[in-house]
């Protein structure tokens, strides 16, 4: 039986319209992004964790940074962002709050240099979740509900085939989203609702991967 604190999966606000859009999102627009390679196949996920200044949560400095309107003089800590330019498509807040910056249609500059089962330039054929959060604690029960939705609504929209963090895709570069992540959880809440699980019960996750990829 549903559990009573799972939102339904197949709410329509969680699809996305035929410009990659999500209709469940609030839409704040990245310019960092492009056009995916012609015919490329959207078929693993990403997950990361962010937060600005590293530890602490909900102020604008993340949508700031993926939006070039990041002020670096106000934190120590931004000093080595200015020139950086980067999105991911999606945003999950502390309190569960989904954010989109980049159309799924479009490539979202979330994965840099990065490679999984022998292809490289993840970009391509990704889609890229952060998650408000770091490598020292753990995520919220909202977040992983807000992801859980997500996840089972793309993959009735897209052939996604695997899930990943970034650190399996950047291992000697990256470690989110970190040893906090659930990852036993979030695949429970896919498996706790029927639409989840009949949308995603062929994803691979990092369990049944290698857990670095070269």
């Amino acid at each position: 039986m549903r559990s009573h604190q799972y939102r339904e999966f197949g709410q329509a606000e969680f699809v996305t319209d035929e410009e990659g859009w999500c209709r469940g999102a609030a839409r704040i627009p990245s310019p960092n992004c492009d056009e995916r390679p012609a015919n490329s196949a959207v078929d693993l996920l990403v997950i990361h964790n962010i937060s600005l200044p590293p530890g602490q949560f909900g102020g604008p400095y993340i949508a700031d940074l993926f939006t070039n309107r990041l002020d670096c003089d106000l934190h120590p800590y931004f000093d080595q962002l200015r020139s950086l330019r980067v999105s991911a498509h999606f945003l999950i807040q502390r309190d569960g709050r989904l954010i989109q910056f980049v159309s799924t249609n479009q490539r979202a500059w979330h994965a840099g240099i990065s490679s999984f089962s022998g292809r490289t330039h993840c970009n391509d054929f990704s889609i890229g979740i952060e998650i408000e959060g770091t490598d020292l604690e753990p995520f919220s029960d909202a977040q992983y509900r807000m992801l859980a939705a997500l996840t089972a609504a793309l993959c009735r929209q897209y052939p996604l085939a695997s899930v990943m963090g970034h650190e399996h895709i950047a291992p000697i570069r990256k470690t989110d989203p970190g040893p906090y992540f659930d990852w036993a959880r979030y695949r429970q809440d896919l498996s706790d609702d029927e639409f989840a699980r009949s949308a995603c019960h062929a994803l691979l996750f990092p369990s049944a991967a290698r857990k670095k990829e070269v």
